[in-house]
């Protein structure tokens, strides 16, 4: 079987510009990155006749160690659009160094259904990510320089929330004390690092639709507070301007293509948790003015991917999504019945029974919540037998939804006609009633609670009388219309990993409250989230190699 990688290097890709003539990009708005990559110009937005494309948002399960196959069915569902004659394309985010170097590995799909240049695309690609980390670090450097300067905003060293940033899993940095040597060195104090993508900017570049919101938004960015308790921003600090400078170019899409030349935009990566988790702004609404279907995917399970997209993002960016796909597989469906991870290859109907309420809350909450038409992809592994495949068809039939099963690993596009087919359908002959899970003139606890009741189906949220304080504090200083961003482990509907499937009857404890005011929402930390990962015991770095002609092996 061959892996990924030797898929994608064993393509024929068209050359960027034949990709861009086929997304019906003028010449004039390209900026080749080399023959297959390119960055497209945002004032094609501004130029470009109105004309709106259907949006479909594919999500999925609850993740386990399984898999789910979320990018790969999104990749493979555009192709299988284009295969029965619509015209599609593709935003997905970015992936990041330290998943490639650390377990996940590459994050560009897989099999068939792979966006390419891959090992591009996974690496350095265009550069964006490292315009995010040099913006970060700016305002950092900045910061601290004020402070050695005289600290004219009498910013308290004590509370400065603002760390810098790397795009690389590095347990290390997690916690640092600097500014050590002397005066001359600096001012001492503890300080910290983030993994780029859990950066605020990176949330900001990718909610911002054009240089002037991408300034607006930096403005207000909170680094800390002075010894009077009050706010100080980026804006404060004067450092708007040169980090816009800095992200101008990475504000451009990047332009690629699938392995059958679907042309698509790859596009900032913000966390899932902390932040919204999805492509930029900007790659998703030139998807919808350049094509008839724009296929987007959210990153966790849908009570976090899923959520955020739609009560953050398209709040923010007046977006509508007209179908929603919901990823599933059989093996993890077992796992959330209980089976082991090493038990997964045998039919167990029993398991597979006690496994699909996950599946159904999600499709649930989709339709029920935020009125959205769905629709299940299966996708289809080869220990999947007749009767279990039977079983998630009929208890989706119960449901009043579809499952249609999704072989785009195997066989790409053509393995994904079949639900390229429902989510025509489904644009066609069901009309969307989209509406929020909460509205945002809410206090900030209703909306936390509407979250966990709503989407979680919990029976409710207990906030730490710390958490509380900080939520007066935040809606004293004017953030409480802000939406929520919910920070949970991705593994459960709950805030405990350990309990998979469809829990009930359990209470999601808030510990910690912070604001993203430039991002434009308040993060709601329900444990430990990690924003600077470690690497694992064997990373995934350790395979990676390149040979005399420049030939990566072992990405994934």
């Amino acid at each position: 079987m061959k892996s990924d990688i030797e898929i994608a290097q064993e393509a024929r890709l068209a050359p960027i510009a034949g990709i861009a003539e086929r997304a019906g990009v003028p010449a004039e708005y390209t900026e080749p990155y080399g023959q297959y990559k390119a960055k497209v110009d945002y004032r094609l937005l501004r130029d470009l006749p109105e004309r709106k494309g259907k949006l479909i948002l594919v999500t999925a399960i609850t993740p386990t160690p399984a898999g789910e196959g979320k990018t790969t069915t999104t990749i493979g569902l555009a192709d299988g659009l284009r295969r029965i004659g619509k015209n599609a394309m593709v935003a997905l985010r970015e992936p990041s160094l330290g998943p490639v170097f650390g377990i996940k590995g590459g994050a560009a799909g897989g099999g068939y259904a792979q966006v390419v240049p891959m090992e591009d695309i996974n690496l350095h690609f265009t550069g964006d990510f490292h315009a995010i980390g040099a913006a970060n670090n700016l305002l950092a450097a900045m910061l601290d320089n004020h402070i050695y300067q005289g600290n004219a905003l009498q910013i308290d060293p004590r509370r400065i929330t603002w760390r810098r940033c790397v795009d690389m899993n590095d347990r290390q940095l997690r916690y640092i004390t600097d500014g050590l040597g002397g005066r001359v060195n600096g001012v001492p104090r503890e300080d910290g690092y983030d993994i780029t993508v859990a950066s605020e900017i990176m949330a900001v570049f990718c909610l911002s639709g054009s240089i002037g919101e991408l300034k607006e938004r930096l403005s207000r960015m909170i680094v800390g507070y002075t010894y009077a308790d009050t706010p100080v921003t980026a804006g404060d600090l004067h450092a708007v301007g040169a980090m816009a400078a800095l992200l101008k170019d990475a504000l451009k899409p990047n332009l690629v293509q699938t392995l059958e030349g679907t042309p698509a935009f790859v596009h900032g990566g913000p966390f899932a948790n902390i932040a919204h988790g999805c492509n930029s702004v900007i790659a998703t609404r030139m998807a919808l003015r350049l094509s008839e279907y724009a296929v987007t995917e959210a990153g966790f399970g849908a009570d976090l991917g899923a959520e955020k997209f739609l009560d953050i993002k398209c709040r923010a960016a007046g977006l509508t999504p007209d179908a929603a796909v919901v990823v599933a597989t059989i093996r993890a469906l077992k796992m959330h019945g209980g089976v082991p991870k090493t038990e997964l290859s045998g039919e167990n109907l029993a398991a597979l029974e006690a496994g699909l309420p996950n599946l159904l809350r999600h499709v649930s909450n989709i339709r029920e919540v935020y009125g959205i038409p769905a629709v299940v992809a299966v996708n289809r592994f080869p220990t999947d037998t007749d009767a279990e495949i039977a079983l998630v068809i009929r208890r989706c039939a119960e449901l009043g939804v579809r499952a249609v099963l999704s072989d785009v690993w195997a066989e790409g596009g053509a393995g994904g006609e079949a639900l390229a087919r429902e989510v025509v359908r489904l644009c066609e002959e069901e009309t969307p009633s989209f509406r929020y899970a909460y509205e945002t003139d809410a206090p900030l606890t209703d909306k936390i609670d509407a979250v966990v009741r709503r989407i979680y189906r919990g029976a409710g949220v207990s906030i730490l009388p710390a958490a509380q304080k900080q939520i007066d504090r935040l809606t004293a200083l004017g953030y409480g219309s802000l939406p929520v961003c919910i920070a949970k482990t991705q593994y459960s509907f709950s805030d405990d990993p350990t309990k998979i499937g469809a829990p009930e009857g359990f209470t999601v404890t808030v510990r910690n409250v912070r604001v993203s005011a430039g991002a434009g929402f308040v993060v709601v930390l329900t444990g430990d989230i990690m924003t600077m990962p470690g690497l694992p015991k064997q990373p995934a770095a350790e395979r990676i190699d390149v040979d005399e002609d420049g030939r990566i092996t072992g990405l994934f």
